[in-house]
């Protein structure tokens, strides 16, 4: 209802319930279809792609607050109406380009990658630099339009690629019968074969037998697997304390006496580093994979003990650490996600990658509310009545 005022009436708390939960799957549903659908349509380069898609999520709040300063001229309240408006036109332009295309090699596809790559770093520098900036010097109008036109252009400017690339592509099906040199067309890999419904196993039989690592399991086939509860332990605590550490930075900072510009600077840090993470879990990981035969799931234990860095560097503090802490967790948190939902790719193939995808993501968010509003929570409220007794006051409830 619209009252005298012309505005909505409060929403009561089962109201906003469902618009959290709308809100949050929506937001799923996009993060879902598009690295499922690259990782189907790029899968010699996996790693690559999900570390980019990720470091562009990252990425995708800094962006949209500088259209925001644009575009409402820092009107507070209108921050809502961008974000209701501006991701479902984006997803609703752009939907009809997500979609499974048989993977076609040109002799630029791997350059292409790296093309997104440096478009990214350029893009999150800019940002950073643009954060930093605007908490020295008072922009006006115009120069809020001009950054948020140049940004706009460097999100833009991957899309660009792309079309040529798929001009290319085009090109090539035309002369697919005297394809010129260099170009190979790549044929389809045949499927493992695995039970199906017409099989003599039964579906309890189905539930235990075991492809190969790598072979398309089925979810049953996945969740009963001793790699997916390893990996559902790891991301359950990795990430899980790497997004406690994350959340509670700024009070951390607070806590050690550092000024409130210091502690705004901690989160930038962790910003960018946590894109710089991303990328970087995604492409290095490549590389070493391709090149050393490296195992991903030991670059995932190498990344963890590094988180364990950064936390020891808060727990055991001294002056400045908590720079090097912003830096070493916000890397780490970074690549923890990218790698696992590669390493899940690699374990269990693709057919049912979708499901298993978000089965991960669970673990994540698990872990959070233990490891966040549980543990970290309580301790607090600890604290926070340890203090109170001290000065012999009472909590207000």
């Amino acid at each position: 209802m619209v009252s005298s005022g012309r505005k909505i009436t409060k929403p009561k708390i089962w109201q906003m319930c469902i618009y959290i939960c709308i809100g949050a799957n929506s937001q799923n549903s996009a993060n879902t279809g598009a690295p499922v659908t690259s990782v189907k349509n790029f899968p010699e380069s996996r790693g690559s792609m999900i570390g980019l898609l990720k470091g562009y999520t990252g990425l995708s709040g800094a962006i949209m607050i500088q259209i925001y300063l644009a575009v409402y001229e820092n009107d507070s309240k209108s921050v809502i109406l961008l974000i209701a408006w501006l991701p479902a036109a984006i997803s609703i332009l752009f939907v009809y380009t997500i979609r499974d295309e048989k993977p076609i090699n040109t002799p630029m596809s791997l350059n292409v990658f790296y093309h997104f790559l440096t478009i990214s770093i350029v893009l999150a520098v800019f940002l950073m630099a643009l954060n930093l900036l605007e908490k020295i010097i008072a922009f006006s109008e115009g120069r809020y339009i001009a950054f948020a036109t140049l940004v706009s252009f460097l999100v833009v400017l991957p899309l660009v690629i792309s079309i040529r690339e798929e001009l290319l592509i085009w090109n090539v099906k035309k002369q697919a019968i005297d394809p010129p040199t260099g170009v190979t067309v790549e044929r389809p890999k045949p499927k493992a074969v695995s039970p199906k419904q017409g099989d003599e196993k039964s579906s309890l039989d189905a539930i235990f037998y075991r492809p190969e690592r790598g072979d398309d399991y089925t979810v049953l086939q996945a969740l009963t697997s001793i790699d997916m509860w390893v990996l559902f332990l790891a991301t359950f605590c990795g990430l899980g304390s790497s997004l406690t550490a994350v959340d509670n930075l700024g009070q951390i900072g607070e806590s050690l006496g550092y000024p409130n510009k210091t502690v705004t600077s901690f989160v930038s840090l962790v910003s960018i580093w946590n894109f710089f993470g991303r990328v970087f879990a995604g492409f290095v990981s490549e590389i070493m994979v391709v090149k050393y035969r490296l195992p991903r799931p030991l670059m995932m234990t190498m990344v963890l003990l590094l988180a364990c860095v950064g936390y020891l560097l808060v727990a055991f503090p001294f002056p400045g650490s908590l720079y090097i802490a912003s830096i070493v967790t916000g890397f780490s948190f970074g690549a923890q996600l990218p790698m696992n939902l590669t390493i899940v790719s690699e374990l269990f193939g693709l057919k049912y990658y979708s499901v298993l995808f978000n089965l991960v993501q669970l673990a994540n968010l698990l872990g959070s509310f233990v490891f966040n509003v549980k543990t970290t929570g309580t301790l607090y409220d600890k604290a926070a009545m340890k203090d109170l007794t001290k000065k012999g006051l009472r909590r207000s409830q």
